[in-house]
């Protein structure tokens, strides 16, 4: 049987460029000048993703994720949510590389086959890296107001959180 996901996207590249060509777009020139843009925006992405990676790092270094995993120590013992996980809630919004190394360590200690590693798992593919999406593509477009943004992706990832606690506890609790 022939595996089609190793055919579909170099196919629809073909597709693409042989209907811009019928069409008589100029194809590669069009390639190229999508290739300027898209380094340019790399370019402008630079300073955004530097200063997101040096926020993490002060946050981190400071001490601020260990008080912040204290102070909720003792509400979530008393929901039965393992506070091993903490770190990973609140570098998740952060920073997807950071939440990644935290969900293998997770992994590594506790196994994956554990409540804690489910949940670390399941924790990590329900929220995304909000604060890192604001500032490194809304600050590539130029948007400067991001509050309504910054609001509705937070709480997104608070009820991503919730639910991956609570559909873990169901099936694996």
């Amino acid at each position: 049987m022939v595996n089609i996901s190793i055919w579909i996207i170099p196919l629809l590249i073909g597709f693409i460029l042989a209907y811009g060509t019928w069409k008589k777009v100029p194809t590669y020139e069009v390639f190229v000048e999508g290739g300027k843009e898209g380094l340019s925006i790399a370019i402008s992405i630079v300073p955004y993703l530097v200063g997101m990676m040096v926020a993490i790092s002060v946050f981190r270094a400071s001490g601020a994720m260990a008080f912040l995993s204290g102070l909720l120590r003792a509400p979530l013992d008393a929901l039965g949510v393992p506070t091993e996980i903490v770190p990973l809630a609140l570098i998740r919004p952060i920073s997807g590389t950071g939440a990644l190394a935290m969900t293998t360590d997770i992994i590594n200690t506790y196994g994956p086959d554990s409540f804690i590693g489910r949940l670390a798992s399941t924790m990590q593919g329900s929220t995304d890296t909000t604060l890192y999406i604001l500032t490194v593509y809304f600050g590539a477009v130029g948007i400067k107001k991001m509050g309504n943004a910054l609001k509705v992706g937070l709480l997104s990832d608070l009820v991503g959180m919730i639910a991956a606690i609570v559909f873990v506890t169901i099936v694996f609790g």
